[in-house]
């Protein structure tokens, strides 16, 4: 292998990983960009795929043909689309790797680079020589308040692991990988009457394991209240922001998590909520088992890979959803989108990295699809943009996005 082929290797593990510097990220770029010829371009990536040192694909050919195509649909002249259809010789096979390997290493804009091989000066200019920000953020991580219910608040992130307190007959213990958990022995009087609450920051996430063995995860400016221990003839909580449920099963007491004015109801299930107040709609997407979604004007029954829309109007509007793991990419520490605008990205990144977002000048209207870890700083996200001319400054807590 020659010292050039090793480099590139270098670079597309670097960047796969999200270990790569922005000087190394512009290295790889200049590689991309400075390939002749597709042909050359395709040997280029088809040999450091072959050398990259990961596992599993991010992707399957299905999804990435999929990925490929809302790429494609989500260019500014819509009666110019190209369609990718599934390849029926080698050699179309590895024209769709290549798209999809560049589409899985740099979100969506080295894609965009390939199809414009035509305007490479002009995506040279946007893609290169980009410096390293001066300021940047970091991401969020297990950040998190529980509240009990004599109002004695615990700082999770900061507090030791083992038995943090009790209410009731429930221990609460803190593990060594950020997870708060519930057990109870037995049951009192006090149960009842002994409601918890953890709330999230902005650019914080947290797990917990309630007393019934039912887990949630908690997004960034969430907030989760749930009884110590579960009595009665249903377990209630209720949520703020997003939260990710897998519910134990329990035919004799339903799980019925209350959002607003929304109740969503289960025996034994896996879900999605989104419920943030700067959304346009409340979205619940189901994974696995069933769901009722009611309020006081309309219900309505969720299948897996369906997702709800409540609508400020308090319509429910249920769509299949095929791609239902999206939803919860969040909480396996991925940004995952798909065909989302600017504004969707922007909002969810300044939940995450806590900052404040404002937009400057004419905003491309685009929508992208793409992933990159959530463990990487707000420029490394900003730079995925970059790339098809979204441009950002960030300074102190703020990002700027401009055309």
């Amino acid at each position: 292998m020659s010292a050039s082929d090793a480099r590139l290797n270098y670079l597309f593990n670097s960047y796969y990983h999200q270990t790569a510097t922005q000087q190394e990220q512009d290295e790889l770029f200049e590689i991309i960009n400075s390939s002749a010829t597709d042909a050359e371009l395709a040997a280029l990536i088809q040999e450091a795929w072959n050398n990259l040192q990961v596992n599993e694909p991010l992707f399957d050919a299905a999804k990435s043909m999929d990925m490929l195509n809302s790429i494609l649909q989500s260019k500014s002249d819509p009666d110019n689309v190209r369609q990718i259809r599934p390849p029926n010789n080698n050699q179309q096979w590895l024209k769709l790797g290549v798209a999809a390997t560049l589409m899985v290493f740099v979100g969506f804009g080295a894609y965009m680079l390939l199809s414009n091989q035509g305007n490479k000066k002009a995506a040279n200019k946007r893609t290169i020589a980009k410096a390293q920000p001066a300021h940047d953020v970091l991401p969020g991580g297990n950040k998190a308040i529980l509240t009990l219910a004599n109002g004695k608040t615990i700082t999770l992130d900061s507090a030791k692991n083992g038995l943090l307190a009790q209410q009731g007959s429930a221990h609460i213990n803190k593990t060594k990988d950020g997870q708060l958990i519930y057990k109870a022995d037995g049951e009192t009087e006090s149960d009842a009457a002994a409601m918890n609450t953890v709330s999230t920051p902005r650019g914080g996430q947290y797990q917990l394991v309630l007393n019934d063995g039912s887990k949630v995860w908690l997004n960034s400016a969430s907030s989760l209240s749930f009884p110590a221990v579960f009595k009665g003839k249903t377990r209630e909580v209720e949520i703020t922001g997003e939260a990710y449920f897998e519910v134990a099963k329990n035919a004799k007491m339903p799980f019925r998590v209350k959002v607003n004015n929304t109740v969503v109801e289960v025996l034994g299930t896996h879900f999605n909520v989104m419920a943030y107040n700067d959304e346009t709609d409340m979205k619940t997407t189901l994974l696995e088992g069933s769901v009722k979604i009611s309020n006081k004007d309309n219900s309505s029954i969720l299948k897996p890979g369906q997702r709800a829309l409540l609508k400020q109007s308090g319509q429910i509007k249920v769509n299949d959803y095929p791609d239902a793991e999206d939803a919860i990419a969040w909480k396996d520490g991925i940004f995952q989108f798909r065909d989302a605008s600017i504004e969707t990205i922007m909002r969810e990144a300044a939940r995450w990295y806590d900052v404040q977002v404002s937009f400057q000048g004419k905003i491309p209207v685009k929508e992208f699809t793409g992933r990159i870890s959530r463990n990487v700083k707000a420029s490394e996200l900003m730079s995925m943009m970059r790339y098809i001319g979204v441009n950002f400054k960030i300074e102190d807590k703020h990002i700027t996005v401009m055309p």
